[in-house]
């Protein structure tokens, strides 16, 4: 008889989930989105409305996900929550997409994004483009090997990028505070603003690049198998770390408004950079580089932290290889799943290159809102399939607050998909997700119809 793979070790404490849900939602997005948001809103006042707004939508998705984190405190949880709400079929598509397109697409511009800006904050010039490419699949390597050598070693670069990310944007709000009154008014011409919108209008353009900033937090639910007291620590962990990300948001935009003015978060390419560079000048641009490189380091941590777990779940349900479900017995990590989404993701950036991945990912990311809408109202959906199943946690407003939320999450696709440059990427995202399926049908589709749906012989 075959012996028995390890589990996964149950070692990550809420701090370290919360670290986790922190770390997924804050990347480099922060430091650039505003700018995009406050060209749309039109004004600064509307502009600080979008992200109030995306934060009380995020506040409804964190007590959506903190009752579904609780369903399936196992690894992969939300891998479990679409195959059990919509068929075998969603989840195998979801996660061989995410593997090959999504996530492995995220951790090679991450790590470029990372290796650029740390190249500007300490030699004030990017590195030549091959360097800047094997620095990138270095640090790839480096970040798979930390997460191979245990899940504590994963947690503890968590951990400390969560902090510094943190620390960063409280102190650009300081800075603001700080700030002379005139400061914004230096720097106002810097901007163009385009065509105002009607208010309506611009708030809903808005909302779809606040919202995929706000998201992330999802994540969590791939690690629940590695949680301690799952049941508690993991909607903990959302709450708790979705609260701390909208009131941080809040306080940076706020202080970008502050110091640059709105027509000069408009028109701004490297806005946190220049917020802080309006007191500090060069030596703040520099800083704010450093910055950004440790929270692209964070967010690559958490793909490759995370991720994984995807592969494994679907490994141990038997429709991945099952060498992926494998758990190394001294380090309990799953080795061949790191492995193969950072292998997968490392064969891309070298033949896709950054502008080819950078297409790819912006298809791939806006079905996979579809997948994080579908989760959102999964708890609707299990409701009626399953109306005894075992719910640890009841979060309030139940059935209106995820359904709210969900909604909230289709607006975002559907404003995405009119965007024309979203729209275009987005077809080589439906031909991935197509082939999936196509993969799927016909791999397992005999093996997963029901035993008794042959006719009934009464």
């Amino acid at each position: 008889m075959a012996e028995e793979a390890p589990p996964l070790r149950r070692e990550l404490s809420a701090f370290d989930a919360t670290a986790v849900v922190i770390g997924a939602i804050v990347g480099v997005g922060i430091f650039f989105t505003p700018s995009r948001v406050a060209a749309l809103a039109g004004d600064g006042g509307l502009a600080l409305l979008t992200w109030g707004i995306g934060g009380v939508i995020a506040l409804l998705g964190a007590l959506t996900f903190a009752e579904l984190g609780a369903m399936v405190p196992r690894a992969g949880g939300q891998y479990e929550l679409l195959r059990d709400a919509y068929g075998p079929a969603t989840g195998f598509v979801y996660v061989v997409c995410n593997a090959t397109a999504t996530q492995a697409g995220s951790i090679g511009v991450i790590a470029l994004v990372c290796v650029d800006n740390l190249a500007v904050a300490l030699t004030g010039a990017v590195l030549d483009p091959w360097l800047t490419l094997g620095c990138a699949i270095g640090l790839t390597i480096g970040i798979a090997l930390a997460n191979v050598a245990g899940v504590r070693w994963g947690a503890r670069i968590q951990n400390l990028t969560v902090v510094a990310k943190l620390a960063t944007l409280v102190a650009v709000g300081m800075v603001a505070l700080l700030a002379e009154p005139e400061a914004p008014a230096a720097v106002a011409a810097a901007g163009e603003i385009g065509p105002r919108l009607h208010p309506v209008a611009a708030l809903a353009a808005a909302l779809v690049p606040t919202l995929f900033t706000f998201g992330g937090w999802q994540q969590v639910l791939w690690i629940g198998g590695e949680v301690r007291s799952p049941e508690r620590n993991l909607p903990l962990s959302i709450l708790v770390g979705v609260g701390i990300v909208v009131v941080v948001y809040l306080l940076a935009c706020w202080a970008y408004l502050a110091l640059l003015g709105h027509a000069g978060v408009a028109g701004s390419e490297t806005l946190a950079a220049d917020a802080v560079a309006a007191v500090f000048g060069g030596p703040g641009r520099r800083v704010v580089g450093v910055a950004v490189a440790v929270s692209a380091l964070g967010i690559l941590n958490t793909q490759l932290l995370t991720g994984p777990r995807l592969l494994y779940a679907l490994a141990l349900d038997g429709r991945l290889w099952r060498v992926l479900g494998r758990v190394h017995a001294g380090r309990g990590t799953p080795v061949p799943a790191i492995a193969v989404l950072a292998g997968v993701s490392i064969v891309l950036l070298l033949a896709a290159g950054k502008d080819g991945v950078d297409r790819l990912l912006t298809g791939v990311v806006l079905v996979d809102a579809v997948f994080f809408a579908l989760t959102g109202v999964a708890s609707l959906v299990l409701a009626r399939r399953q109306p005894h199943a075992a719910r640890p946690v009841r979060m309030p407003g139940f059935p209106w607050v995820p359904a709210l939320f969900g909604l909230a999450e289709v607006g975002v696709v559907v404003g995405a998909w009119l965007d024309p440059e979203v729209r275009g990427a987005a077809a080589i995202g439906a031909v991935w997700i197509a082939a999936v399926l196509v993969l799927y049908l016909v791999r397992f589709r005999r093996r997963d119809e029901p035993a008794d749906s042959s006719p009934s012989s009464d």
